[in-house]
């Protein structure tokens, strides 16, 4: 028999630790949960091995240390289990989304079905193939066993799980569905990708055409247009070019002998972008512009209105105090403009007001959705209607990503023709004069 440590929680959601012996670890946890509690973390308790202990002299105390000497407990727990949340930094690296959404939902999966939550990490863990991942995993594992929380795990990873992750899976434990919340989980990030994922979709296609435009228009200035304008002073002998003519001729000049002023000002330009967008009211006036843009200005509300209710709706939904919450998804917006308005809620919302009055007075949140908010508060159902919202507005994306792929495309197309065309006539234009010439000289 062996002796297991266990935290778990009981049916009032209030955390109970203690120890059980059991042949092994799924005996031990089907003994925690015959005791109706709700196992989160279970680790067994290592006894270092020796030989047989030999009594001490009379009237001598045994070496401290020594085989038969009494063990040291502290605050009532064995001296054996240890928490040791800290790990190097190194290993706290960045994963990326997609790693991290598929382990949510594959653990989900696994603790639904009923396998224990560290088995199941055990399980997705021999099966990682990040590097980064993997090597959470192996410390979120070994602090479990010791007897810490999943949430107190977790909380050692910032990088890989942020506050909204870390709090949701904390109301879990607390609540006792840790299933669930793994589930709402890995439905907010596949969703949140899926949003990200169709956005940038969307932008590469007008990014590329914007690419193309701008090279073959430096290439034509840099390297063509001097053939053409030696060819036109060598055959027309410095007669006046059509005036199209002449102002390509002039931008060309231009470019190639401002090349290095143009490429230092594009360089000055991004990093005073960067340091202003760092200072609070620069990150704000970016944020502004980004909203009311004439073209971009309604796909970014709408995705910053979705990200909003989605993720509050999923942390109310899973138990975490509105509150809590609220902060966490001011902090998490990423939008200035979005963060103020919801920090304005927070204070309304702690000063026992609701949440209808401050959201109204930002432009960012249209006045249906204020409706349905006010409407959540009065029918205690804000979480479901907050996801509603969500629903809505990401449908919203999508139809703003497709119009605004069929407005960017042909227009990007259009400015591309105008620009090789006007190149391509400007040349062509002394040309006529000078096939002209040749063709009256040879008749003559």
């Amino acid at each position: 028999m062996a002796t297991f440590q266990y935290i778990a929680k009981d049916s009032t959601g209030a955390e109970v630790r203690g120890q059980i012996e059991a042949a092994d670890r799924n005996s031990a946890i089907m003994a925690v949960r015959a005791q109706n509690l709700l196992p989160t973390a279970l680790g067994e308790v290592k006894r270092a091995a020796s030989a047989p202990a030999q009594p001490a002299a009379p009237g001598k105390k045994a070496p401290k240390g020594a085989p038969g000497a009494p063990a040291k407990k502290k605050g009532g727990l064995n001296a054996d289990i240890k928490i040791n949340i800290k790990l190097p930094s190194w290993l706290r690296g960045k994963v990326k989304t997609k790693v991290l959404t598929q382990f949510t939902r594959q653990l989900a999966t696994l603790v639904n079905a009923g396998l224990p939550l560290m088995r199941g990490i055990e399980v997705l863990k021999r099966q990682m193939k990040d590097p980064g991942m993997k090597e959470a995993l192996d410390g979120i594992s070994e602090n479990i066993s010791a007897g810490g929380t999943f949430s107190e795990a977790l909380s050692a990873y910032p990088k890989i799980f942020d506050n909204l992750y870390v709090n949701m899976v904390k109301a879990g434990e607390a609540g006792g569905v840790l299933e669930v919340v793994l589930g709402r989980l890995a439905e907010f990030a596949e969703k949140s990708e899926k949003i990200k994922n169709k956005v940038k979709g969307a932008m590469i296609y007008p990014v590329v055409v914007l690419f193309a435009a701008v090279g073959i228009t430096a290439f034509l200035l840099v390297a063509v247009i001097p053939k053409f304008k030696q060819v036109f002073s060598d055959m027309l002998g410095g007669a006046e070019l059509p005036g199209i003519t002449q102002f390509v001729i002039d931008a060309s000049e231009w470019v190639q002998h401002n090349g290095l002023t143009i490429g230092i000002g594009v360089v000055v330009f991004i990093v005073l972008k960067k340091i202003i967008g760092k200072t609070n009211a620069g990150a704000k006036f970016y944020d502004m512009v980004s909203l009311k843009a004439p073209v971009t200005g309604t796909l970014v509300q709408r995705t910053a209105v979705s990200r909003v209710t989605r993720t509050l709706g999923t942390l109310l939904s899973s138990g975490v105090p509105i509150l809590q919450s609220l902060v966490i998804v001011r902090d998490t917006t990423g939008n200035r403009i979005v963060s103020d308005a919801l920090q304005n809620v927070h204070d309304a919302v702690k000063e026992g007001e609701g949440m209808t009055a401050p959201l109204s007075q930002c432009p960012v949140f249209p006045p249906m959705v204020v409706s349905m908010v006010e409407v959540g508060e009065e029918t205690g159902a804000l979480a479901e209607m907050l996801t509603r919202i969500a629903n809505t507005y990401d449908d919203e994306v999508d139809n703003a990503v497709e119009g605004l792929t069929a407005a960017i495309e042909p227009a990007l197309i259009i400015v591309l023709a105008v620009v090789v065309g006007t190149i391509v006539v400007a040349m062509f234009l002394p040309m006529i004069k000078i096939i002209s010439a040749v063709s009256g000289g040879g008749a003559g």
